[in-house]
Parts: C-alpha cells; sequence; structure tokens
C-alpha cells in the first residue's frame, strides 16, 4: 500500500451546455459512501428538477475497488456511472466523488453521444481540481504515566502522530494513529526517552 494518495482538497464546479441538454459537473470530496451519499441529498436539493442526477465515487484510495460505486441514474446503461467511474479511477485521485445532474434539452444524444457527454465536465475538470496529500496513518496505543506526558506529546508533534483519544486513571492511555514511515521510529525514540520503559502498541490493520 502506497504511504500517501491525493484526495480533494475543494470542491469543483463545471457547467456546459451539450445539444441544447445542461450538465453540470460536481467533483468533491468523499470519505465514505455514506459521506457521498449525503452530498447526493444535497445536490437535488441545490439543483431541484433535474432529469438526471448520475454519478460516481471511489470513496478510498485511488486503488480502492471495494468502496468505490455508480449509476446511470434512467440514463441507458453504461452510459453515464461507468465512464464517469472510469475518468475519477484514472485520475490517481482518492477519496473522490462526482455527480453529473443534467436537465434535458429535448435532443437525443445517443449512448456513444451520453458517454463523451457525461466525461467531458469530469475529463475538463479533474485536471483543475485542488488537491492535498493524505497521509496513511496506522492505529496504536501508548501507555504512559503523567510525568511522561508532555515529552510523549512533543515526540508525536514530530513524529506527525495524531492523538485520537486519551484516557485518565492510573496512568494515561493514548490511541493515536501515525504514518506508516514513521512506525520503526516511534518506539526507538520512546525506548530511548524512558530508558525503555515505554513502548507503543500498533493494531493489527
Amino acid at each position: 500500500m502506497s504511504e500517501s494518495y491525493l484526495i480533494p482538497a475543494a470542491e469543483l464546479l463545471i457547467e456546459e451546455e451539450i445539444k441544447h441538454s445542461r450538465f453540470i459537473s460536481c467533483v468533491f470530496h468523499c470519505g465514505s459512501a455514506v459521506e457521498f451519499k449525503r452530498e447526493l441529498s444535497q445536490l437535488k436539493i441545490k439543483y431541484p428538477g433535474a432529469n438526471h442526477y448520475c454519478y460516481a465515487f471511489v470513496a478510498g484510495a485511488p486503488s480502492d475497488s471495494i468502496n468505490i460505486g455508480s449509476s446511470d441514474d434512467g440514463e441507458p446503461s453504461g452510459s453515464a456511472g461507468r465512464p464517469m467511474l472510469a475518468s475519477l479511477q484514472g485520475s490517481n485521485i482518492g477519496e473522490i466523488g462526482a455527480v453529473v445532474i443534467r436537465y434535458f434539452g429535448g435532443t437525443k444524444l445517443g449512448v456513444g453521444g451520453l458517454v463523451r457527454a457525461y466525461s467531458l465536465g469530469l475529463k475538463k475538470g479533474l485536471p483543475l481540481l485542488e488537491t492535498q496529500l493524505k497521509q496513511i496513518r496506522y492505529p496504536g496505543l501508548l501507555v504512559c504515566g503523567y510525568h511522561q506526558l508532555k515529552d510523549v506529546e512533543h515526540l508525536f508533534s514530530q513524529l506527525d502522530v495524531v492523538i485520537e483519544e486519551k484516557v485518565f486513571s492510573d496512568n494515561i492511555c493514548i490511541q493515536f494513529a501515525i504514518p506508516k514511515c514513521f512506525k520503526k521510529d516511534l518506539n526507538q525514540e520512546l525506548a530511548t526517552m524512558s530508558q525503555g520503559q515505554l513502548i507503543a502498541v500498533f493494531k493489527s490493520t
């Protein structure tokens, strides 16, 4: 698995008219299928009365073949959702969703024309999409004393570790996520810092 991949950093909108039909292509960040459905619902409210809301999404890494989906939403089979999904998968961008909204203008385009029309906005927009790098992080657990917390937090900041939860009892139990490239460094640095007292445990992924 790659240690990082690009994800959308902002939404993108491309609008065009093709043979009197209005096509609005919306591209956005999509971290899960649930998140995608929520965005699709909002777009249907924002653009009411359209004839079709065709879509595709890759809700994981660019190579993810499980958390994906597409729909022709009433257009001829294979004329919208699949070509849109192919465009997203070819972009090498992860966690990405796209909805193309069509207001029918009275002229039929045929299956080939629809494939081109539903892909055109994405082909224009994807190279312009603002992106950011997402680090793949692995979950872990560390138990430390109260007197060690400040040093642990300083070390975490140096290794780009995200603290997800701290539970305070006799000791402090810290749930965190760390970039793959720093997994080995963490326990080496912890051992040096604490004379071998501290060790992080990584959860299976």
